[in-house]
């Protein structure tokens, strides 16, 4: 059983954050990257209208997970966990060096809004970044869609995340940025 489903909806997601790597099989794969720096390397999954994010340097290992509550995810190596609900910001620092931010937001918008907006991310996404539409779950006009960009720098890997729910008209947001030790 895999924790994203197309009956998913945004009010049922929470962000967890993990000292440690998940398996791969807990979660349907739409889309797969990875990034290789000196430093670290940086796994991205795209699932669902979700993601995984890992980043992984020598024996160190920080998982981001954006997903519904499972008895499936683990609760080993858990550090973190809230709902995804109005803006929010959070950090984890650990006393390896290791840092940990994001900060959310989920808004849910009138029709007009809410079409200007995707129209504008799905126009952005053609130029940079990884873009998945989900027309198997589409029921109108617009697509459901996840929308990922990142910079890679030398201690440093930002995320930006975008998941829209168009029956809802609701974005989710997300910026993390993982930091290594100096």
């Amino acid at each position: 059983m895999e924790l994203t489903s197309p009956t998913q909806q945004a009010v049922d997601l929470h962000l967890f954050l993990y000292d440690r790597a998940l398996h791969p099989e807990l979660f349907r794969h739409f889309a797969a990257y990875r990034i290789e720096q000196a430093r670290y390397h940086a796994d991205i999954w795209i699932v669902g209208l979700a993601h995984v994010i890992t980043v992984s340097a020598g024996r160190k290992t920080l998982t981001e997970v954006m997903s519904s509550e499972s008895d499936l995810l683990p609760t080993r190596g858990g550090l973190s966990r809230f709902r995804l609900k109005g803006e929010r910001d959070h950090d984890r620092r650990s006393a390896d060096g290791w840092s940990y931010m994001v900060s959310s937001q989920v808004e849910t918008m009138d029709e007009a809004l809410y079409k200007s907006v995707h129209s504008d991310l799905v126009r952005h996404a053609t130029k940079r970044g990884w873009f998945h539409e989900y027309d198997q779950w589409s029921d109108g006009d617009l697509m459901p869609f996840t929308y990922i960009d990142h910079e890679a720098r030398d201690r440093e890997f930002h995320i930006h995340a975008f998941h829209s729910y168009p029956l809802e008209r609701t974005l989710i947001k997300t910026q993390s940025i993982f930091e290594l030790p100096n």
